[in-house]
């Protein structure tokens, strides 16, 4: 039997109290990138009431992505953001949501991103990851962003910490593992990051956010 978008806000707000579901239900998250990161810490600000959520991915649904990545062996092939957009709806069907097929290049961060309250960066790769933080810190003042930087392997869970870099730029990650032979990317370790960064988000949103 499904819940509807009122039964599931009805929840939340028992769960949550009024005051902090109407901070979290009001805000917008985007979410750039839906790999190990993304596809974990979408779910996690849907599931805690997020009012709207904009996702933005280039990439499809590959075998080689289901041991990290919150996809199911029958989404393979399609399209990230129509995978993570179908499986949102399943969790949440009251949010909002904007799904973009696109990789992201400054110009498209700027003006796809303008109305969220947070921007959440969840790519791969470094250079990717610099582009992002440089552009959000540097072209649209006020916004946070919460990024990550070392995730890799299976080593200690309570070395992933959250740390704030400046008053604009939280970052989650031990700084140090790289992905490489023998300490790829797990599960487990990877998810820790993820729930660290939707943590460190709806701190935001309800602390900061007005």
């Amino acid at each position: 039997m499904a819940i509807t978008a009122e039964e599931f806000k009805a929840v939340t707000v028992n769960n949550l109290g009024p005051a902090v579901w109407a901070k979290l239900n009001g805000a917008t998250v985007a979410v750039a990138g839906l790999g190990g990161l993304g596809s974990r810490v979408a779910p996690a600000l849907a599931r805690s009431g997020v009012g709207k959520l904009i996702i933005v991915d280039f990439d499809i649904v590959e075998a080689s992505n289901l041991n990290r990545q919150d996809y199911f062996a029958d989404q393979l092939g399609l399209a990230k953001v129509a995978a993570m957009r179908d499986n949102l709806a399943r969790i949440n069907p009251g949010l909002a949501l904007e799904a973009h097929n696109l990789k992201l290049i400054p110009e498209t961060i700027c003006s796809l991103f303008a109305s969220a309250d947070v921007i959440v960066e969840c790519f791969d790769k470094p250079d990717q990851k610099q582009m992002i933080a440089e552009t959000v810190l540097a072209r649209m003042s006020p916004k946070p962003i919460v990024s990550a930087s070392g995730l890799a392997g299976y080593g200690r869970s309570n070395d992933i910490t959250t740390r704030r870099l400046s008053g604009r730029h939280i970052v989650v990650g031990d700084f140090v593992s790289a992905s490489g032979p023998g300490t790829g990317l797990f599960a487990g370790r990877v998810g820790i990051a993820a729930l660290h960064q939707a943590n460190a988000v709806i701190e935001l949103l309800i602390n900061e956010v007005k």
